[in-house]
């Protein structure tokens, strides 16, 4: 919308009585001798022109211009982006909070909840509120028993919120990735297992985050692999992991055997998934982000405004 000089220097001392001041337009026409119509109209100018920036600086609020360029960009059915944090540890609470707001909020309420795990999915499970639903059974879709027995994890996040929800819990008894393949073999071959991962299979939604492909890896903090092990998937092309699964950039596998050795669902169900919540956030997780957005993997996005930034900018 144009505006005149005069327009401008109107519309600027207009602003100034209506926000600076509190005064209501019907006074502020009273004051400069023009109709509140004309006030009205000026403050509309004032916004659209950038003269004034309306800024919502509550943590929980949701930037909706950024989340309907990203459902737009990627085809999501939806997005949840919050303001960013100067501290990564204060971006990733405030998305793990709109992750559980959103999953408190989702309509209808999931019977079955799959999830992954992590420490980002660790602090959505311990903001959700006491009775989200009622009655759901949450599985865990992939393997996550510590080999260096690091207290919580996995099962806990799903108990968490299974206890919150009024539900039941069904975990996967397995580590995330096996020395072995037949040892794998065999333990997808239990018909404890085998029912656990079927129940996956068959979520009505699924909840996930993702694994940056660096030294700070959730696989090398548990024991599954070695710093050198991850340095070699990287120049493999992996970006990072997906359900302990290590893609690349257009979201191929970079490690058949390695792959071949992960227990839990593959990606093709997160594909499939008409309910898929990804959540993310921090720096470090920006090119796996992309993956996962630009292959099909989700369909909701969960995260902060910097990472959803980073992802419009790419071309």
């Amino acid at each position: 919308m144009t505006i005149t000089l005069d327009d401008e220097l109107l519309a600027v001392r207009v602003a100034e009585l209506y926000y600076d001041d509190n005064k209501t337009q019907d006074e502020i026409g009273g004051l400069l001798r023009i109709s509140r119509w004309k006030v009205g109209r000026l403050l509309a100018q004032a916004r659209e022109s950038g003269i004034v920036r309306i800024e919502i600086v509550h943590p929980r609020a949701r930037r909706l211009g950024v989340e309907r360029e990203l459902r737009q960009r990627f085809g999501l059915a939806d997005a949840v982006v919050v303001p960013s944090s100067g501290e990564g540890e204060d971006s990733l609470e405030r998305v793990a909070q709109a992750a559980a707001d959103l999953l408190a909020a989702l309509r209808p309420v999931p019977r079955t909840l799959a999830v992954s795990w992590g420490r980002t999915l660790t602090a959505t499970a311990e903001r959700l509120p006491e009775r989200w639903a009622h009655g759901v059974t949450v599985v865990q879709m992939n393997g996550g028993v510590s080999v260096n027995r690091r207290p919580g994890g996995a099962a806990s996040l799903a108990a968490t919120i299974a206890q919150r929800g009024n539900g039941q819990v069904a975990l996967l008894p397995s580590p995330a990735i096996l020395e072995r393949l037949e040892t794998k073999q065999a333990i997808e071959s239990d018909r404890t297992v085998a029912g656990v991962l079927e129940q996956a299979a068959s979520a009505d939604a699924f909840l996930f985050t993702a694994g940056a492909c660096d030294r700070h890896s959730a696989h090398v903090e548990n024991g599954y692999l070695s710093v050198d092990d991850i340095l070699e998937l990287a120049q493999r092309g992996a970006v990072g992991d997906v359900l302990g699964r290590y893609i690349d950039a257009d979201g191929h596998i970079v490690a058949p055997e390695l792959d071949a050795r992960t227990v839990g669902l593959g990606l093709d169900r997160l594909r499939s998934a008409e309910t898929a919540i990804f959540v993310t956030s921090g720096r470090g997780k920006y090119d796996i982000a992309r993956t996962v957005v630009t292959t099909g993997l989700c369909s909701v996005l969960v995260t902060d405004e910097e990472t959803a930034r980073a992802l419009l900018e790419e071309k």
